[in-house]
């Protein structure tokens, strides 16, 4: 009775398996993220950069008072996004360049995480925010009501600019979904797996990029500290949770999540947040880590079978239980042919997992 296929049954497929995820540029860290990417039920994704571009642009400038002009709403709206991180505020200074307006100083800012900024400008309180912060303020933004439901229904993130608290006008930003993102949900569904998107955008605009996209379940307007919760609440449904996500505020939610899968253009800090990490910065490669997985974990059980198989035979002929029937003992050499043969086959079927196309 020899423990060496036993002990070998594991470690060389999971060997192999992370060999040839790293082979097709999908990084996993340790055995664990390789098993549990197979239980996975719930895909949940990030939408800005992970399911999108990231890179989103300026489509519409409305003013929504007088004499105030366009160029004076993105004046005052990249001068506020001009210290702002935030993918939307890139949008508004490119396109404040792209319009050859000069980007004045201000002289104060606050970014406030997932609603917007506050600034002054010549002694103006400048606000370039969501529907929420100007909420949070008072502000009413009836005057643009009908404007901002048709630019969301769109797909359209909209940008609100006020002035001493009065709305000036409208920035639309749009982002366009990323190669393969549609293919890759659908993939998913057919899998039997629930797909959820998650974002800070509006209900109208996220809703929006989920039907183009064939996604049923949206999480709207979820704040950055809060992902990591909408994570924890998904699996205190019994759900086991895979999370996808590219930027710093998806970090807590990849460390919340069951699998942690970050895309390799992400930040650094996502990329050090996830169990798993796609170089190629491909979505298919999400469907690839899970098949991979449930790859594994077959060799796996057919390593341990076989490791099993020859000492549950073998063991009972060496004590000599055919020997009142037949009179036969087992020959020690054949015990140590049988010993040698079960760790070759167990390692050989681990290496036939290199012949795996992903």
């Amino acid at each position: 009775a020899c423990p060496c296929a036993l002990g070998l049954a594991t470690p060389t497929a999971v060997i192999v398996g992370t060999g040839k995820g790293a082979e097709s540029g999908i990084l996993i860290r340790d055995a664990a993220t390789l098993e549990r990417a197979c239980q996975v039920d719930t895909i949940v994704f990030d939408k800005t950069g992970t399911l999108t571009r990231g890179k989103p642009e300026v489509t519409d400038i409305i003013p929504l008072s007088n004499p105030t002009s366009s160029d004076e709403i993105v004046k005052l709206a990249a001068a506020a996004e001009k210290r702002s991180e935030h993918h939307l505020s890139e949008a508004i200074v490119s396109k404040a360049k792209e319009m050859s307006i000069s980007i004045p100083e201000i002289e104060d800012f606050t970014a406030i995480p997932g609603k917007g900024i506050e600034a002054r400008y010549n002694g103006m309180a400048i606000l370039v925010a969501n529907r929420k912060l100007f909420s949070d303020k008072g502000i009413d933004i009836t005057v643009a009501e009908e404007r901002i439901r048709r630019l969301e229904g769109e797909g359209k993130t909209v940008v609100l600019v006020a002035a001493n608290a009065t709305v000036t006008g409208i920035i639309a930003i749009a982002d366009t979904a990323k190669d393969f993102a549609a293919e890759t949900v659908g993939q998913l569904k057919n899998l039997g797996k629930h797909v959820v998107m998650v974002t800070g955008d509006n209900r109208g605009s996220a809703e929006s990029i989920a039907r183009k996209l064939g996604i049923d379940h949206v999480l709207s307007e979820v704040l950055p500290q809060d992902k990591a919760s909408e994570i924890k609440r998904l699996q205190e449904q019994g759900n086991v949770v895979a999370m996808v996500g590219d930027g710093i505020n998806d970090a807590p939610a990849l460390v919340q999540a069951d699998v942690g899968i970050a895309i390799g253009s992400g930040t650094d800090i996502a990329i050090e947040s996830g169990g798993v990490v796609l170089v190629k910065d491909d979505l298919r490669d999400v469907i690839h880590t899970l098949e991979l997985s449930c790859y594994t974990m077959r060799k796996i059980r057919q390593n341990l079978f076989w490791a099993f198989f020859y000492n549950s035979i073998g063991i009972p002929i060496a004590a000599g239980i055919l020997y009142p029937f037949t009179g036969f003992l087992l020959n020690p050499i054949i015990a140590g042919a049988a010993m040698a043969f079960s760790s070759v086959s167990v390692v050989t079927n681990s290496l036939s997992m290199r012949r795996y196309r992903l």
